[in-house]
């Protein structure tokens, strides 16, 4: 009957202590001693032996080993070692004791001691320390949520958790070793300007922006507080990459510093690259030559409504292309014993004329860039299938919509604003199907998708019309 309230105790006894009063961050006040019993194992070489066999008995927490030197006025060899045992097990109560600690301990193997444990402010992590800071009324919903942009900690924190915030921050930096810098947004992301860019305070840390973050095996630098960065969509730029062949030709409208663009590229993906913030642009150009793969990127700067078309014109008439050198090993090169090597032949990489796939990654408006599409290709029909093989571009548009268990809905009402937007009718005909990707999760009732389709060919050959269709 008193075994559930013993199991509480026995948790609590490696809580750390409460302090709901503290307003600046006391790391001294943060330990505790704890008092266990332990199992000296008097033969040094079975330690391991022992420790399997006294499973059931030896003290388990996360980053907390229970092999112990022993403690001091022990009788034993220096090299000799402690098993740290369950707090339910007691020394003087022998009816604690599993049968197999019992025959050890009759048997001389290993010696029953009690061991004075300390534990620390190291010892607690982020949420033990701050469920041990915050009033309990604000328990429910602990700040844990936060992006991690290269050594940038950005918190998004509610405001009954504000007068907490550099206490957050503090223990964020020492609880996470590769955070230099935590920031609170203080505004939505885009309110004040339309580059997606959002104003911050530094919470704890030096105010630098300038990080690095690996990608898709890409290294990006970039300023993060003039450029857009989610790292959120870590999962999401690999996907689509992965739809993309060599050889083909890329369109990324809103390239921000290349997370679709670089990967691409790497893949030797041909990749025009815009995006209207000039910072951003100068960050995917020095990203483009430190990722040597700036041959595959052409940079641009320019409204997203008219690139769309001016990049589908000029690249109807490009004719780059690119001598690709085959490897040699050093090996190969210089071992002397080996026969001449054959040198395999280099290889010609054409740019194609048209686009395979457009990238639209600006969810809160890109759905209004579609009727640049409208006419894209007029005049040029002879370029598709069935004139060749070439198919007519991916369209991967992003948007927000909200959220449902099944998301019928809201694929419907995408479905129908993609249509609206470009004056056609989606019926799922051959040629017009579209694929709604979930992509996360961006508040309770608000959802990020990606609407993937080819471009119809009513819509690409159609007259090219002044764009009427209200944002």
């Amino acid at each position: 009957m008193n075994q559930p309230s013993r199991t509480l105790a026995s948790t609590d006894m490696f809580r750390p202590p409460i302090n709901r009063a503290m307003k600046s961050l006391d790391r001294a006040f943060f330990r505790k001693d704890v008092y266990l019993a332990a199992a000296c194992v008097l033969d040094s070489k079975l330690i391991a032996t022992y420790r399997n066999e006294l499973h059931g008995d030896i003290l388990k927490l996360e980053r907390l080993t229970p092999i112990r030197p022993i403690p001091a006025g022990i009788p034993a060899d220096r090299n000799t070692k402690c098993l740290l045992l369950k707090p339910d097990i007691q020394i003087e109560d022998r009816a604690s004791w599993s049968p197999k600690l019992h025959n050890l301990v009759e048997s001389q193997q290993v010696l029953l001691t009690p061991f004075h444990l300390q534990l620390d402010y190291n010892y607690w992590t982020y949420h033990d320390i701050i469920s041990a800071i915050l009033p309990e009324q604000d328990q429910n919903e602990i700040p844990v949520g936060f992006s991690v942009v290269g050594h940038v900690a950005h918190l998004n924190l509610r405001d009954r958790y504000l007068p907490y915030k550099t206490l957050i921050a503090s223990v964020l930096i020492d609880k996470n070793p590769t955070i230099r810098t935590v920031i609170n947004k203080i505004d939505d992301v885009g309110e004040e300007n339309e580059f997606r860019t959002f104003r911050y305070e530094v919470l704890a840390g030096p105010d630098d922006m300038n990080v690095e973050v690996k990608e898709q095996d890409c290294l990006f630098n970039f300023d993060y507080s003039k450029v857009y960065w989610n790292t959120r969509l870590g999962t999401e730029h690999p996907r689509l990459v992965s739809k993309f062949k060599p050889g083909e030709a890329v369109c990324d409208v809103m390239a921000g510093v290349g997370p679709f663009a670089l990967p691409a590229a790497k893949k030797k993906v041909w990749v025009w690259a815009n995006d209207l913030n000039p910072e951003s642009h100068r960050s995917l150009v020095a990203n483009a030559n430190r990722n040597k793969v700036a041959p595959f990127v052409r940079p641009f700067c320019e409204d997203g409504h008219s690139f769309i078309r001016s990049s589908s014109s000029r690249l109807l008439d490009s004719k780059r292309q690119i001598t690709l050198r085959p490897k040699v090993s050093r090996t190969a090169r210089t071992n002397e014993n080996q026969k001449p090597f054959q040198q395999a032949p280099s290889e010609i990489l054409k740019e194609p004329n048209v686009f395979s796939h457009y990238i639209l990654n600006l969810p809160a408006s890109a759905l209004t860039f579609l009727p640049s599409f409208i006419g894209l290709y007029n005049g040029h029909d002879h370029l598709f299938h069935p004139s060749t093989g070439t198919k007519l571009p991916m369209i991967h548009v992003y948007c927000f919509s909200t959220k449902s268990d099944d998301n019928k809905i809201e694929e419907a009402k995408i479905r129908e604003e993609v249509g609206r937007q470009l004056g056609y009718e989606f019926r799922g005909v051959e040629g017009a199907e579209m694929e709604i990707w979930d992509v996360r999760d961006v508040a309770p009732q608000k959802r990020m998708f990606c609407a993937s389709f080819r471009l119809p060919a009513e819509v690409a050959f159609r007259d090219r019309m002044p764009r009427t269709v209200d944002s």
